[in-house]
């Protein structure tokens, strides 16, 4: 029920995900009534069950409002059946910040985790990057970012296909002395600790496009403003575009001539493409998608559910996390001294 056009958006999006992936089968935790009438008109009927639901998360609820009284809601009735063991992963476009208290009270953390992390990925000139966190965790201390680090990793291997991906520390300067003690503190336990990864080092804001490195590690503040701007970058372009191409009868000529080339660019910066951000730290599997978003986004974002789900995402993160926390490993906190 989440989302600007739910439900007619999750269920549409629930039919091209079908076709993706046959063997899938459906929870659709909302209102009966709205439900139904829409489902008799799809072939994807026969592969989805509806659990009727009276209360609906808004967009502008309090996420204490919502644990507090919300459990009867559709967004809380989807995360418990994943707690039961009944659905594989929960997807949803409603309320972000109701999603993640609600999801964190429920599934509870992963052993060895202390805080979840938002992570999804941007296109680059290389392919895609993962980053996290996005907005989770306005602050982090050093074993925050070192355990983002470790499930960016895995996440990159699992949703990306990155045999070895490579995984960087977001910082004003590439050099080693540069940033505050918590973000060189973090490089230090990447760098010197006993986990197999492949740590680049500090990376800048300019080499997120770049592609320097697969895996981008942040805290919630900086990584949610570098999303907003990078979305923000791609409509600004966008209108400028559309500007230059029609502002004269030459302009639409060259847009005429220009048009294939133009739909590639526009189909690889494709926001759909990228849609369905993880909720990484969490007991169970938890994608947001955005509540803008249309039927193929919400589709996308039930690809990343799948692949996360059939995996074994989290599994692989408790592997990784033993190896964290194994005797030998630095603690992050005395690595900046």
């Amino acid at each position: 029920m989440g989302g600007d056009k739910a439900p007619a958006v999750v269920i549409e999006g629930m039919c091209i995900a079908r076709e993706r992936h046959p063997q899938v089968k459906f929870l659709l935790f909302g209102d009966r009534l709205r439900l139904e009438p829409l489902l008799a008109k799809v072939a994807a009927r026969d592969s989805c069950e509806v659990i009727h639901a009276d209360q609906v998360v808004k967009g502008d609820d309090k996420p204490s409002q919502v644990l507090r009284h919300g459990r009867q809601s559709s967004m809380w009735l989807a995360v418990d059946a994943v707690l039961r063991g009944a659905a594989g992963g929960v997807v949803s476009a409603g309320n972000t910040g109701a999603l993640m208290a609600v999801s964190k009270f429920v599934l509870r953390m992963l052993p060895g985790i202390d805080r979840p992390a938002i992570a999804a990925f941007f296109p680059t000139e290389r392919g895609e990057t993962v980053v996290l966190d996005l907005g989770a965790n306005v602050e982090c201390d050093a074993e925050n970012l070192v355990e983002f680090a470790v499930m960016g990793e895995v996440f990159a291997r699992i949703v990306l296909g990155i045999e070895r991906p490579i995984v960087g520390v977001l910082n004003v300067g590439s050099e080693e002395l540069k940033g505050h003690d918590t973000v060189r503190a973090a490089a230090a336990t990447l760098r010197e600790g006993n986990l197999p990864i492949r740590f680049h080092g500090f990376v800048e804001g300019d080499d997120i496009p770049k592609g320097t490195v697969d895996v981008v590690v942040t805290d919630g503040f900086t990584g949610n403003i570098a999303l907003k701007t990078f979305e923000g970058t791609a409509k600004l372009y966008a209108h400028f575009l559309r500007d230059a191409f029609f502002n004269s009868r030459v302009a639409r000529l060259g847009y005429m001539l220009a048009r294939r080339a133009l739909l590639k660019v526009k189909l690889r910066t494709d926001p759909r493409r990228y849609n369905g951000a993880m909720f990484l730290g969490l007991n169970g599997i938890a994608v947001k998608s955005h509540g803008g978003t249309d039927a193929v986004g919400f589709a996308n974002a039930i690809g990343v559910a799948v692949d996360l789900v059939s995996q074994g995402f989290n599994e692989k993160i408790k592997d990784e996390l033993v190896r964290l926390h194994a005797p030998g490993t630095p603690p992050a906190q005395a690595a900046a001294i």
